[in-house]
């Protein structure tokens, strides 16, 4: 498989280009280093590079430095955007627990993030960790769908408040993962999901709140819960966009 890189110049390149195949696109900056000093790419191999927005090229390297990896385009594919989007809401969680979550989360198919401040979270952002913490997430996410090979890099949202996620209900479907609750994530099916942007929300290690719960209840979101077990914050985000993606026919 061909190694594959990210550069958010790609489109305009090609844009500038007369004829997308045998156009020359440039890699630059760390994903050019990595690639010609870590990976060792040289002229005659294969990448793949994309810009995140649904844009990925296939091509022979003819040029490989650590400044820049010259392409020539044999192969382009354009992705339409997912629809309906899956939007992970994760809890700020102790250690690594939140940053496991959104990287298996973008590996298995999220479409956007977005940090939430629980009330029971342990980890808090205050203004100046919230956009720090923000860029590494992005971080986690950008290396994330490098390893998948995703034409779409999932958007990192803003540290938001309980408030602010219960507001998504007034666009999207929500649902509040919650191991007490009486009705299954499997249950649903494609038509039953519809065509807004479908929320998951998961709570910190020690839960959510009842007044959070009953907060996101009053605005219109609903409770499921996966199976008979309770998961980690870590491991149930990644779990319910599995079922999602299998009933939104992604897999």
């Amino acid at each position: 498989m061909a190694h594959f890189y990210l550069d958010d110049s790609l489109a305009a390149q090609l844009a500038g280009a007369d004829a997308p195949l045998g156009a020359i696109v440039r890699l630059t900056g760390p994903d050019a280093r990595h690639a010609s000093t870590v990976s060792r790419v040289r002229p005659g191999e294969h990448l793949r590079l994309g810009d995140g927005a649904g844009t990925i090229v296939e091509g022979e390297v003819v040029e490989a430095s650590p400044q820049e990896v010259a392409v020539r385009v044999e192969h382009v594919e354009r992705a339409p955007e997912p629809r309906p989007r899956i939007v992970l809401v994760q809890a700020l969680a102790k250690g690594d627990r939140d940053e496991l979550a959104i990287q298996a989360a973008t590996e298995l198919g999220v479409d956007a993030i977005v940090p939430w401040q629980a009330a029971r979270s342990i980890s808090r952002w205050d203004a100046a960790k919230a956009e720090k913490g923000r860029a590494r997430w992005a971080t986690i996410v950008r290396e994330a769908s490098k390893q998948a090979i995703r034409p779409w890099v999932p958007e990192v949202a803003p540290l938001a408040t309980t408030a602010a996620i219960a507001g998504l209900a007034t666009s999207a479907t929500v649902f509040v993962l919650d191991p007490l609750a009486e009705h299954p994530l499997t249950a649903l099916d494609r038509d039953a999901l519809g065509d807004r942007d479908v929320v998951l929300v998961v709570g910190p290690e020690g839960g959510i709140a009842p007044e959070e719960l009953a907060a996101l209840a009053a605005a219109g979101a609903r409770g499921v819960r996966l199976g008979q077990t309770v998961l980690r914050t870590s491991t149930a985000g990644p779990a319910a966009i599995a079922v999602l993606s299998a009933a939104l026919g992604r897999w």
